[in-house]
């Protein structure tokens, strides 16, 4: 094993299980977080020679919610297409735990407003960082992130919601 693949191999040792929870909380699926990391590592690992000096968590986490993103594009196009039978839905638990009941509210998110709120409140990134992961503006950061959190408060009532970000920067 060379030097870049042993940091490689360091790296992901060292910070593969927060990875995946930035991964599971962009899609709210465990099956497919693991997919969206196993995506993202070999995608950081085609390019760890450039990644490896720079941070290199930022990049995955980059990768992460652009694959997840592209994938509930994907999903959204497969639902407007004409099918012959629709397809069976599973119907749709009341749980009362606050942690079902708070990721079915996020599944409910457009990607990127789910993309923002798990940056900035789950990850805790600064605007700054939330938008230099994702690309986009501090601006739009902004927006999104407020965008999502009144959805939030409507389909969780601004009780939870309150607090829950109490409870977060706490």
């Amino acid at each position: 094993m060379n030097g870049a693949e042993h940091d490689f191999g360091s790296f992901v040792a060292a910070r593969a299980t927060s990875l995946l929870r930035v991964a599971y909380l962009a899609c709210g699926d465990q099956t497919e977080a693991e997919d969206l990391l196993q995506t993202a590592l070999e995608r950081t690992y085609r390019n760890w020679h450039r990644v490896r000096h720079d941070s290199p968590e930022p990049y995955v986490r980059r990768v992460i919610i652009n694959a997840a993103i592209s994938r509930a594009r994907r999903r959204a196009i497969l639902n407007i297409i004409p099918m012959h039978s629709p397809p069976e839905t599973s119907a749709r638990e009341n749980d009362s735990d606050l942690t079902h009941v708070l990721m079915n509210a996020l599944r409910a998110l457009p990607p990127r407003q789910r993309a923002v709120i798990v940056l900035r409140y789950w990850e805790d990134l600064s605007e700054t960082q939330t938008a230099e992961v994702l690309g986009c503006a501090v601006g739009t950061v902004k927006s999104q992130a407020s965008k999502a959190l009144a959805k939030l408060r409507t389909a969780l009532g601004g009780d939870i919601m309150e607090g829950a970000r109490d409870n977060a920067q706490a």
